[in-house]
């Protein structure tokens, strides 16, 4: 018989040549365990998903209830299923008034896809702009809108009609004109290496698309749902977007998504075609009910009060002469190094010999990515630092003195 390895390198699509190959059996909380118990710290959430912990109880619980009562009964929006109607009500009460409308999709591409159509459905104009070293997904509309050259040339042709601007920068907000349906931008971009933008950057765009009546979309599929220190992101910056995408935090470790609008505006998918978008499984009433959950844990346990607090503990221990600084903004943080050279022997030294997972991003190979479940605690951070700047050390050397 196979071994589950065997299997996965044999039947199931790979996406490198290299992954990990890291082989789980079950996860608790910030702790994931391999065969025989060997024991991994999660210092990513499963790149930002797991933000309430690996099985957190009460996201069980609502799972292991739902799963008494129905699972997919029809395609989405025909329906009155309590689920997904509660979770719609809920998010709902974190937001400006006015994004009162929410539509359920099964992951932050597809939330992406949906808020495209929308923009150009409601604008009746076709030109998209996004920033340079963007994320938004791999399928072909989110792929479209990505700022990545390299991750696109190989899947051209894409959408039309898409132009970038340089993220941070006021001077290429010019660029956005009458000709633009719609601007995406992560309100703190993930895969660039977590760059928050200056105070005053979103409130000026905020103005600049009112001015040409052009559509802001903010994507918090990585930021959102407590991850910054407050459940929005955008929160801290003084705007409200016309539509807002999230997704990965959002199910406590189950498949959802979401983009979220103004009912005038998303009612242009009820005519002109009806039905103008279609999904099968979004909003599936087990992770409408898991993501209840999530979203009453983190505001009923008291998971945002915490955030800054375990940030700027990570800040001050992860000090090293190899280190050059960390940036971020809440629990979302990237530790700069001079080069991927000296980054991946300290990622790959870390998880083999000090059981610490961790990442690089995309389009930032030089710099580390700590996004741990909002529920790590003060020990476990001490823990993780620790053995990470015992993973530095070994690289690069001890710190002089």
């Amino acid at each position: 018989m196979l071994t589950p390895r065997q299997l996965f390198l044999r039947h199931q699509a790979q996406t490198s040549d290299f992954p990990l190959l890291l082989e789980i059996e079950r996860a608790e909380g910030v702790w994931m365990y391999g065969p025989g118990g060997r024991r991994y710290l999660d210092l990513i959430s499963g790149i930002g998903v797991s933000n309430v912990g690996h099985r957190h109880p009460r996201v069980l619980q609502a799972i292991q209830g739902q799963l008494d009562k129905y699972l997919h009964l029809m395609v989405y929006g025909e329906l009155v299923q309590a689920p997904p109607a509660e979770l719609a009500q809920a998010l709902h009460h974190t937001l400006p008034p006015e994004l009162d409308n929410v539509y359920f999709t099964n992951s932050g591409a597809e939330a992406v896809e949906g808020a495209l159509k929308l923009a150009k459905r409601h604008t009746g104009r076709t030109e998209l702009i996004s920033c340079l070293n963007a994320y938004h997904g791999s399928t072909q509309g989110a792929l479209s809108v990505t700022g990545s050259e390299s991750f696109k040339r190989s899947f051209r042709p894409l959408l039309p009609d898409v132009r970038h601007i340089r993220h941070n920068e006021v001077a290429d907000l010019a660029l956005i004109t009458e000709r633009t349906a719609a601007v995406i931008v992560e309100t703190v971009q993930g895969e660039a290496g977590v760059r928050v933008p200056a105070a005053d950057y979103l409130p000026q765009l905020r103005r600049r698309c009112d001015e040409v009546g052009a559509l802001l979309i903010l994507d918090e599929i990585q930021c959102g749902f407590g991850r910054t220190g407050t459940f929005w992101a955008f929160e801290q910056f003084g705007v409200v977007p016309d539509i807002l995408l999230t997704a990965k935090g959002m199910g406590g470790g189950m498949p959802i998504g979401a983009f979220i609008s103004r009912q005038d505006i998303m009612q242009g998918f009820k005519t002109d075609p009806i039905l103008g978008h279609l999904t099968t499984f979004g909003g599936h009433p087990v992770s409408c009910a898991a993501a209840l959950a999530t979203l009453r844990v983190i505001q009923e346990e008291g998971l945002l009060a915490g955030v800054a607090a375990k940030a700027e503990r990570f800040r001050q221990q992860l000090r090293h002469p190899a280190i050059r600084g960390v940036r971020g903004l809440g629990l979302l943080l990237a530790v700069e190094f001079d080069s991927f050279a000296v980054l991946k022997p300290i990622i790959d030294h870390a998880l083999e010999h000090e059981g610490v997972l961790t990442d690089w991003f995309l389009f930032c190979d030089n710099s580390l990515r700590l996004a741990p479940p909002l529920t790590i605690t003060d020990p476990e951070i001490d823990w993780a630092c620790a053995a990470l700047l015992r993973a530095v050390t070994h690289v690069v050397g001890p710190a002089a003195g």
